[in-house]
């Protein structure tokens, strides 16, 4: 028993090779994004004030109610205002009558001046007479008209479809005393603006874009402007399900931020968009037709840059420098660096290395569209990729 345990040997017998999953980049047509951020704000939006003084006689609406334009909201004390108006319209026509009894005189003076009866000074006289009534007659009826406006300054009306604000005064009040009052806020949110700003950067991009397609930003192309879409999304919603387009674009940059002002509109008929959100904003910056991508969990970074791993012909594991462009789901577009017949691991990298002999299983990458979790599907274990 000794002589035979003495003549037997232990053996090293080498680990398998760890397992991974593979897969080929996905080439697809891809729509290249602006990621930014903004807030919206109203359409339109006044402050209804008191432009006579008097006292608030009518509250015409209801807190918070949607009224159109033209729509009575607040009514004034006219008393005083009818009167003044009544008054210049007697004035006016007394001075009309004076006026029209001068006009008389002077046709008459001016028959006799004819026929040598009187001096030619007499019908002159009458003539500046004439002259000076029509101005007073002139002078009325601009009072008439300053009366009926201050009457019509009586009814605050609705200057266009909105939503008004809770009243500031309660009937009884004397508004306008000291200067015009502000009565309520009448605010417009169907459409509804969303305002951003673009860095520097971003407007090169955008200008190289849009020079493609043979317009300028620098231009007023404003119906260029309006056909760019533009979406956006709120906080607690998923993706960006508000579509509206680009509305302005300012001619010039904020030399203390270095960005540039810009605004889409959206229509807002539901009224699920109110002034003062933040939203997060989207919008087409380019297109490419065969983008590759692959997995963004599957890119590493080093000194040198980004990063992937890719198995050869050999079950050999590989790395590539690869330059990333914009993610899409949970996807990355491969800008440079990397082939479409690569296989690249994008799981079990941990237990890759360069050089390291691995054991790959091939899976396909589902559309950058899909964006969910699962978008590889394992297939059945291969030991050499293609």
């Amino acid at each position: 028993m000794t002589l035979a345990g003495c003549g037997s040997r232990n053996t090293f017998v080498p680990p398998p090779p760890p397992k991974v999953v593979v897969a080929q980049p996905l080439q697809q047509p891809v729509t290249l994004y602006l990621y930014l951020t903004g807030n919206t704000a109203a359409y339109r939006t006044a402050n209804l004030v008191a432009r006579v003084q008097g006292y608030l006689e009518s509250i015409d609406y209801k807190d918070g109610a949607a009224v159109t334009k033209g729509t009575q909201l607040f009514g004034i004390e006219r008393d005083t205002y009818q009167a003044q108006l009544d008054q210049a319209k007697a004035q006016l026509a007394k001075d009309q009558s004076v006026l029209a009894q001068a006009q008389v005189n002077l046709t008459r003076y001016q028959t006799l001046e004819q026929q040598k009866s009187i001096a030619a000074q007499q019908a002159q006289d009458q003539a500046f007479v004439v002259e000076q009534d029509k101005a007073t007659v002139g002078l009325d009826q601009a009072n008439v008209q300053t009366a009926n406006i201050n009457l019509g300054f009586t009814k605050v009306l609705a200057p266009f479809d909105g939503i008004v604000t809770n009243h500031q005064v309660d009937l009884g009040n004397l508004v306008g005393a000291s200067g015009p009052t502000t009565l309520a806020t009448i605010v417009q949110n169907d459409p509804i603006y969303v305002n951003f700003s673009l860095s520097e950067p971003q407007i090169l991009a955008i200008r190289k874009s849009v020079a493609k397609a043979g317009h300028s930003l620098g231009k007023a192309d404003l119906t260029y402007i309006s056909s760019i879409p533009v979406e956006i999304g709120l906080q607690d919603e998923v993706g960006y399900p508000h579509k509206g387009h680009l509305d302005y674009v300012s001619p010039q940059v904020d030399p203390s931020t270095g960005t540039i002002a810009a605004r889409a509109i959206f229509d807002n008929k539901d009224h699920v968009l109110l002034p003062g959100f933040f939203v997060r904003v989207r919008g087409p910056i380019g297109h490419l037709d065969k983008a590759l991508l692959t997995r963004n969990d599957a890119i590493g970074t080093s000194q040198e840059g980004s990063y992937v791993l890719v198995v050869d012909a050999d079950n050999v594991v590989r790395r590539k420098t690869v330059k990333t462009g914009q993610r899409q789901g949970q996807l990355r577009i491969i800008e440079s660096g990397l082939d479409a017949d690569d296989w690249v691991v994008i799981e079990g990298i941990q237990l890759a290395f360069p050089g390291a002999k691995v054991e790959p299983q091939r899976s396909v990458l589902k559309s950058a569209e899909a964006g969910s979790s699962d978008e590889a599907k394992t297939s059945t274990p291969d030991r050499t990729p293609k």
